[in-house]
């Protein structure tokens, strides 16, 4: 399984991030140990969603899809 996943900054929850990985719960310690540079300033963050989805090539296209605009809006009015 390949997980599209949903994360909110603690330090500013105004921040957010899209992301996908095939182990949940080591990415999100990736990020809060700050070894992404995308997310490190940011840290620590915590998850808030995830989706399940068998392929990786799903996965990719729903991690686009929601970091588009329309993607973005759709989420942040569920998720937040």
């Amino acid at each position: 399984m390949y997980f599209v996943y949903f994360l909110r900054s603690l330090r500013n929850p105004k921040k957010t991030y899209v992301g996908f990985t095939k182990a949940i719960e080591t990415r999100l310690a990736i990020h809060n140990a700050g070894k992404v540079p995308h997310t490190s300033r940011h840290a620590p963050w915590e998850l808030i969603g995830y989706i399940a989805v068998k392929d990786r090539a799903r996965a990719l296209a729903l991690e686009k899809y929601f970091k588009s605009g329309s993607g973005h809006a759709f989420w942040h009015k569920r998720f937040m």
